[in-house]
């Protein structure tokens, strides 16, 4: 009964969270917006700079001192603040669990030059994770400025990752999902209220540059007959198999840039000189590769040239990414699948009569899959792709590709690229007592043991304490008998170095007392 628990509403509080998510969002909105906006034109110079070199080929020899000396910037910004690296989002990730500590503003600077120079140089890199990153930034800013708690500033980080994401492809639905399903893995009212309102935020603040046309607008799109499922399935089992190829050279990078013998931050001269050749011949074809994506909505292309457009954006994507420039995988790996989804579609053109309208639909349905099979956040890739293409007919197909493709990846034994990312980025890293106390929120899942436990039944790790229980829009103060329900978010005070410890021996605890009750139920 409400009598037994001192209840603390907590609408007032969602108010106020929603107008600094405002706020977060338009400051991160212009910020990734500007930074879009320099690569774009950047890209556009440089496609009629090496159109111009077909002519003058004499001008390569200067522009390759350009380069080099392009490289050399971004290394000099990576040896002074390595937190700039790839994509961003293991870092935010780390942050966000307590395991990296951030200089924002170093971060926010070096990453958008680095960004530029990297991206708007041609290199097959993606915008989106550093606009995360940078957004992330401009979150945890405005949480040191306002002198918030940790547990606040991670609420802010999130918004500004939500509004990253929204700005940099005006897609704020997938910038909220992608926060809850790859972040945070949970569901709180606080970050999902907070980060949806900057996610819109960014968006509009991004739509006043851009317009209103969707990042990878496709239109006359048919949608799938029925009959033609069956062939999503296998879509789904080929994306979830190259995904984990994917995976496995991705990580597998660090090892190869090795034997290079080059200083690590210096890796960047050799996609920075390896992309001269390719866009002399390739102009139209660098950067992150939503010109490919649109091209294959528009046009049919021959089969063997869209294998090996594949082939090269997939070696290619490699060396840029694994020189640990600044720049995001995000929009590659749509990339790589809207080309696998084009070869899928036209090799059933050519050998067994399907439409070619519905090349199309394969090549967008695969964006999806693949991402999926990668990040293996397949709600984030549904709505993603729905709000890039600007189509929301084909939600169905989206989710038999994106399913199938994720339950063969993880039948293979694939992990989320982030986290397995955030792995690497963290080994060796123990967990220390940093003095700085922290809130962090645990989710009682359906199939966990504490549903229906009381808390004092329950062995917790030392290093915590349990404070309170947010149930719906009620925070309930704890007592020893009070029992835990199913959606409930447990509100656990610990140290900040010890959060992900603290996590993962509630999960390993839960699951250990399961498998005894499962033990003790086939004994008896």
């Amino acid at each position: 009964m409400k009598n037994e628990h001192e209840i603390k509403r907590l609408d007032s509080t969602k108010v106020i969270f929603i107008l600094k998510g405002i706020l977060i969002g338009a400051i991160a909105g212009i910020i990734v917006s500007l930074f879009r906006l320099f690569i774009e034109e950047m890209m556009n110079h440089l496609v009629a700079l090496y159109l111009w070199f077909r002519i003058n080929p004499i001008g390569l020899i200067p522009w390759t001192l350009v380069m080099i000396i392009f490289a050399v910037v971004v290394g000099l910004l990576i040896k002074s603040e390595p937190n700039i690296k790839g994509s961003g989002i293991p870092q935010v990730e780390g942050t966000l669990q307590g395991e990296i500590k951030l200089n924002w503003f170093s971060i926010l600077w070096k990453k958008f030059v680095g960004g530029v120079l990297s991206v708007g140089s041609g290199l097959f890199l993606g915008r989106e994770g550093p606009s995360i990153q940078l957004g992330a930034m401009v979150g945890q800013g405005f949480g040191e400025y306002t002198k918030a708690s940790t547990s606040e500033k991670k609420i802010f980080i999130s918004s500004g990752a939500a509004a990253g994401l929204g700005a940099a492809f005006n897609a704020p639905i997938a910038g909220l999902l992608f926060v809850i399903e790859e972040v945070h893995h949970h569901f709180s009212p606080l970050i999902w209220l907070t980060s949806l309102t900057a996610a819109l935020t960014a968006n509009l603040v991004s739509l006043n540059f851009f317009g209103l046309k969707p990042v990878l607008f496709i239109a006359d799109v048919p949608s799938l007959p029925l009959k033609y499922y069956g062939l999503l399935i296998l879509l789904g089992i080929i994306l979830g198999a190259l995904g984990y190829v994917y995976q496995i050279v991705l990580l597998s990078l660090p090892q190869i840039y090795k034997k290079t013998h080059l200083p690590e931050h210096l890796y960047g001269l050799i996609p920075f000189l390896l992309i001269i050749p390719v866009a002399f011949f390739f102009p139209n074809y660098l950067g992150g590769g939503n010109q490919i994506v649109l091209a294959i909505g528009e046009h049919s292309f021959p089969l063997t040239v869209l294998i090996f457009l594949f082939f090269l954006r997939f070696l290619f994507s490699m060396i840029s990414y694994g020189a640990n420039l600044p720049g995001g995988i995000f929009l590659p790996i749509l990339t790589l699948g809207a080309l696998i989804g084009g070869i899928y579609g036209t090799t059933l053109h050519q050998w067994f009569g399907l439409d070619s309208l519905l090349i199309r639909d394969f090549a967008i349905f695969a964006m999806a899959g693949y991402f999926t099979a990668i990040g293996k956040a397949p709600l984030t890739a549904i709505i993603l792709v729905t709000e890039m293409v600007g189509n929301i007919t084909h939600l169905m197909p989206l989710a038999v590709c994106s399913l199938t493709a994720y339950v063969v990846n993880d039948l293979l034994g694939g992990n989320p690229i982030y986290e397995s990312l955030l792995e690497r980025l963290l080994n060796g890293h123990l967990p220390s007592i940093t003095g700085n106390k922290t809130i962090i929120e645990f989710p009682v899942t359906a199939e966990s043991t504490l549903d229906g436990t009381m808390v004092r039944d329950f062995n917790w790790p030392k290093e915590m304490l349990l404070i309170s229980i947010r149930r719906g829009s009620t925070e309930i103060l704890t007592h020893g008998d009070t029992v835990m329900k199913v959606g409930d978010l447990l509100m656990i005070l610990t140290d900040e170095g010890y959060t992900q410890k603290i996590k993962k021996q509630i999960r390993e605890r839960s699951d250990a007392a399961i498998a005894k009750k499962q033990d003790k139920a086939i004994r008896g």
